[in-house]
């Protein structure tokens, strides 16, 4: 079937404020920065906050994938599953691993992982007659990432050994930055023992923190996504990282610098051609009480100027805005995007 949806992407536009917290740190354990426009920035870096999202889409009936160095291990218990002795099963796991990953994580399934374990088991588990060629081929031909691994769909996989399992990411993320100038600061603090006899503190130590309005890009390309799952359940694809992007929050410094602030704002257009982010390159000043009308200000001005600069090239074909109508919700809008990942017969 055609790819309908080629060059077609959901962006996603977000404003999110959080008071005091450290939603990622750096090798310090101060919150991240970045210099924009000659100013410094609060960040969270896209690899912090898309893990999150990854995570969270378990929640809205999404089956993972296994990002890990243990591909070894899963490989070896789905074959003791078949009737492998511990050694057999020990040996064919680590020659099968040893053909996908070397020691960097791996997009890994369970569906894979029980196909290579029939085929050791074609093979009487004798790890000697397992070839890579054999597995590369084997694991080309098994992926269903419909079934038990939308995230790799989502998200990618590099496999170094085998360039034909690479995956293409349909997703891009952006560090998040703040839309203002933020200097982080300082938290003195002690701890008392509840068994201590003298008085004082019995610990005492510091942390950086700093709140921020911040700016966070999403692109998903429709036509990536409808390529790697072979064009099934793509409308649910998309209800999934919706909700998961809406919900997941890095979870840096959560017990004690609770960050659990939802979207203020959001664009959301689904567009045909070239990707659109906003720089931010001037800081936001506070107005109207903060950041964040300012910010949804600069958005719009910004947004609708590129648009009429790029005429016809914008291609727009929907645009949602999310905050302003409380009569439209997460839901609404989530309904709304998963009828744009539809594909109806030639």
């Amino acid at each position: 079937m055609k790819n309908q949806l080629k060059n077609t992407r959901i962006e996603f536009h977000i404003l999110q404020s959080f008071p005091v917290t450290c939603l990622n740190r750096d090798d310090v354990g101060a919150p991240k920065t970045a210099m924009i426009g000659g100013t410094t920035r609060a960040r969270v870096s896209s690899q912090s906050w898309k893990r999150q999202v990854r995570l969270a889409m378990q929640n809205f009936g999404v089956k993972l994938a296994m990002r890990t160095k243990k591909v070894d291990e899963v490989t070896h218990k789905a074959c003791l599953k078949l009737g492998a002795t511990e050694e057999q099963a020990e040996a064919c796991g680590e020659k099968i691993a040893k053909a996908l990953t070397k020691d960097t994580l791996h997009f890994y399934t369970e569906t894979e992982a029980t196909a290579f374990a029939l085929y050791a088991q074609e093979k009487a588990f004798d790890h000697e007659q397992i070839k890579e060629k054999e597995i590369h081929k084997l694991a080309k031909k098994v992926f269903k990432p419909a079934l038990d691994g939308l995230d790799i769909a989502l998200f990618g996989r590099m496999v170094a050994q085998a360039a034909e399992l690479n995956v293409e990411a349909a997703c891009s993320f952006a560090h998040a930055i703040s839309t203002h100038k933020v200097s982080n600061e300082v938290e003195f603090f002690t701890a008392l023992d509840d068994l201590q006899e003298d008085t004082g503190s019995a610990h005492m130590g510091s942390m950086e923190f700093n709140s921020a309005t911040y700016y966070r890009y999403i692109s998903l390309d429709l036509g990536q996504l409808w390529q790697t799952l072979g064009g099934t359940v793509l409308p649910e694809a998309v209800a999934a990282f919706t909700k998961a992007l809406y919900v997941a929050v890095p979870s840096a410094r959560q017990t004690t610098q609770s960050g659990a602030s939802p979207w203020a704002f959001a664009k959301v257009m689904v567009r045909q051609g070239q990707r659109l982010q906003i720089p931010f390159e001037t800081a936001i000043k506070p107005r109207d009480g903060g950041f964040l009308q300012p910010s949804i200000k600069a958005m719009n001005v910004y947004l609708g100027k590129q648009e009429k600069l790029a005429g016809s090239l914008f291609g727009k074909i929907a645009e949602y805005t999310f905050g302003e109508d409380e009569t439209f919700s997460i839901d609404d809008l989530v309904g709304a995007l998963s009828t744009h990942a539809e594909v109806h017969g030639e």
